[in-house]
């Protein structure tokens, strides 16, 4: 051992001088008194501390949320994948070192999944990834400027976003009306021009519909679009060809109100009431039905835990939020 050691010492005076390692030494011998005579009160707080990262670090995997890839479907066809949730141990041990008396508070980040909703090619949605608790009024804007106004204040009050489909022509008629409906931060979106069935459109003619539109809300409202509703629902793969060829995905429902049969209010908060699900995805018009039954429709959706966001954030991948 005593060789050993001299010929350690040899070897670090030939390459740093013999005084750097006389000083290496004696910053060991320092290191190892300090160690040795620590009160026992300060070995006991490296141990806790060492213990809560451990704590936090076993409490990370049980709370571990693996992300969910977007799929197609052979009913629903293209569905979003959804963000797993990994606890950031690092920090949350930061903050819980910084307030030991307090409960530890968990800090989270997202985790994207491998397969994106842009990764599975070109599919109409019909609804959110089921996972997420979320959902989206997508109302069609083609006729029915009287009723807008009590939709807008009913999605005013109950603070709800939602996303409105619009038709060209009607939107070239009621710029202002539609300015109005994005100055109180709707999302604005593509539903053709004149209302036609889309899949009875060639190909110049179905692009035409929906680049019509797509011209006029850029021009007008400075929209930055992402999605289309075909009129009626009304499409065939060459649609959502054409619609992707504009970078807009194709965008149907998951449950539709049917208000243009002017049913009852009630039936419409029954059909919320027992169909809903997350990452739903609910047609409506501006009609006197869906007009009265908005309030009763938010009310069922929020009992159920859902949270109601426009289509780009039903359809996105981005978790909504949970409460510790």
């Amino acid at each position: 051992m005593a060789a050993t050691l001299l010929l350690f010492g040899f070897a670090a005076a030939f390459q740093g001088g013999i005084a750097d390692y006389i000083q290496q030494l004696k910053n060991g011998n320092r290191i190892e008194t300090a160690y040795a005579d620590a009160p026992a009160e300060a070995g006991k707080a490296k141990g806790e501390l060492d213990s809560l990262y451990e704590q936090i670090s076993r409490e990370a995997i049980k709370r571990r949320v693996a992300p969910v890839n977007a799929t197609v479907d052979r009913v629903w066809k293209a569905i979003p994948g959804y963000n797993g949730l990994e606890v950031d141990v690092e920090e949350t041990y930061r903050l819980a070192k910084a307030s030991p008396e307090a409960p530890i508070r968990y800090q989270y980040y997202e985790v994207e999944p491998k397969v994106k909703l842009e990764n599975l090619g070109e599919h109409p949605i019909y609804k959110g990834n089921p996972n997420k608790p979320m959902v989206s009024f997508m109302i069609n804007v083609a006729w029915g400027n009287e009723f807008l106004e009590p939709i807008l204040k009913t999605l005013k009050e109950e603070k709800v976003k939602a996303t409105f489909f619009l038709d060209g022509s009607w939107l070239k008629k009621n710029v202002e009306l539609a300015r109005r409906i994005q100055l109180e931060e709707h999302e604005l979106s593509n539903h053709a021009y004149s209302h036609p069935d889309m899949s009875r459109l060639g190909r110049e003619a179905a692009y035409q519909q929906i680049s019509k539109t797509e011209a006029l809300l850029k021009s007008e409202l400075n929209v930055a679009n992402k999605w289309f509703a075909p009129p009626s629902g009304d499409f065939n793969q060459m649609t959502v060809k054409v619609a992707a060829e504009q970078g807009l995905k194709t965008v149907l429902w998951t449950l539709d109100t049917v208000d243009w049969k002017k049913p009852p209010a009630s039936s419409i908060v029954q059909k919320i009431r027992l169909r809903i699900e997350p990452g739903g995805l609910i047609l409506m018009h501006p009609t006197a039905s869906s007009s009265e039954a908005l309030p009763g429709m938010i009310r069922e959706i929020r009992k159920k835990g859902l949270t109601i966001g426009t289509v780009s954030e039903t359809l996105s991948e981005k978790r909504v939020p949970e409460v510790e």
